[in-house]
């Protein structure tokens, strides 16, 4: 599939904005994080060392699944294996990579991040913590793309977090999501033991939201004889 040069500034800004929304969230810092966005065959990512929260659109490199530059004068993100990967393996529209707080910080002490919330079912559940690997290498994104199967959110150990979805918003959506949740969890441990959902719970919870068509806005409806 051939994505049209309109399409591809359209992308490359669209990731330029998302690293603003996040660092207005305070998920992204500096030069720390990375972002990209799948058009077809090619992918719009973040440029390494680059201040995410001034990125402009021309800052956004334009690579295709082989990580090939096509468009763009920086060098992709050191993390562009990882990117790929989750392309490639699960099919999905978007990555966000961040070293939000919170997330960051429960990725130095746990092993995984059970499901305290139902809120956390939209990101699979449980959320693992890939083991930790040094930055931009094949075992990183190895032990990442491992620890996103089945769902769409990673804490990386000692790192950050990393969350997918079918768009850069849903991406982006997951990523503030994860890091209310790894906040919440924070709060709950320090003054006792989180309770966790457990199957059936969450089911009863996916159950409901699709019964309910929970998650978006319904129109009142008026009885009529």
């Amino acid at each position: 599939m051939t994505v049209s040069s309109s399409a591809l500034v359209q992308e490359r800004r669209a990731v330029a904005d998302a690293c603003g929304r996040l660092e207005a969230a305070g998920l992204l810092f500096g030069t720390s994080g990375n972002v990209s966005v799948r058009a077809g065959n090619l992918v719009a990512v973040t440029a390494t060392g680059a201040e995410l929260a001034r990125l402009t659109a021309e800052q956004v490199t334009v690579v295709d699944l082989d990580g090939n530059v096509v468009s763009g004068s920086l060098r992709p993100t050191s993390e562009l294996g990882l990117h790929l990967g989750v392309y490639r393996r699960y099919g999905a529209g978007a990555v966000v990579h961040t070293h939000a707080p919170t997330a960051t910080a429960l990725s130095c002490v746990l092993d995984e991040l059970p499901c305290i919330h139902y809120q956390l079912i939209a990101l699979g559940g449980t959320v693992r913590v890939a083991p930790y690997a040094t930055f931009g290498t094949p075992e990183l994104a190895e032990s990442v793309l491992a620890a996103l199967d089945g769902r769409s959110a990673a804490l990386m150990a000692s790192h950050g977090s990393v969350t997918t979805g079918a768009t850069l918003d849903q991406a982006v959506e997951n990523a503030l999501l994860l890091e209310w949740a790894c906040d919440v969890y924070r709060r709950a441990a320090s003054v006792g033991t989180p309770r966790v959902l457990d199957a059936e719970q969450q089911l009863a919870v996916v159950e409901a939201a699709i019964a309910r068509n929970y998650g978006t806005t319904q129109p009142l409806r008026e009885d009529r004889p």
